[in-house]
Order: C-alpha cells, then structure tokens, then sequence
C-alpha cells in the first residue's frame, strides 16, 4: 500500500540504507540525496511529500538546504524532518527557524521515525 513519497537527505549511506528499508517496508516510495546541492534538485523534479533531512552536510548543510526549500514556490509546502545528531536547544531552535517542521535526534528508533513521518503525513496506524 503506497503512503507516499519521502525524500531521504544524509551524507552517511548507512543512514541511507537504514531509511529506505524501515520506511520502504512501511509502503513508502523512498527516494535519495547524499547532500543538500542533491536535495534540492530531487525536491524540485520528484515533487516528495516529506522530505527527511540531516543537518551535518558536506557543500549545502541541512539548514541551509531548509531555507532554500522553503523559500522556493515549487518545494515550500514539502514538511521537512531534520533528522540529526545535534541535540541541543540552540540546534533544535536553528532549525524551526530554518523552516523545519520536525526535529528528531540520533541515534534514533526506526519504529519511532515512521510513526513521526506517517503523523506528519496524516496517515493513520
């Protein structure tokens, strides 16, 4: 059953692998980017319906690409789910400021991220 299209945006492949199996088990069409320069163009030609995101990046971090989102009239209302190691307030708040939706830190519970990404979707488990 198909519960729509999350953009995966980490640096780490593991991360990657992780991701696109828990949410690809879950029905969801799971697609791609190892950094922010990638996610941005992904957001723009795949049209995602979440996009989960790190914060750490090489060329485009995290915050970064999230402004950039969320300044473009073509991936504005995409909700985004910083997905991230850093834990602090002042990371959290940075973050909500850069148009974040969401804010999750490492490590993570897989079980708990599909609840997050499905309750920010509007699906019902």
């Amino acid at each position: 059953m198909f519960q729509g299209k999350v953009l995966v945006v980490d640096d780490e492949v593991y991360i990657l692998h992780i991701l696109d199996f828990s949410l690809g088990a879950e029905g969801f069409d799971v697609i791609t980017a190892a950094d922010g320069e990638q996610a941005l163009a992904r957001a723009r030609s795949e049209r995602p319906d979440l996009i989960v995101m790190d914060i750490m990046m090489p060329r485009l971090d995290g915050y970064e690409t999230c402004k950039r989102l969320k300044s473009d009239p073509a991936t504005k209302d995409i909700p985004v789910l910083l997905l991230t190691a850093r834990g602090r307030e002042e990371d959290r708040k940075r973050g909500m400021e850069a148009g974040a939706n969401d804010y999750m830190t490492k490590p993570f519970s897989p079980n708990k991220l599909i609840g997050r990404v499905s309750e920010m979707l509007g699906i019902k488990n």
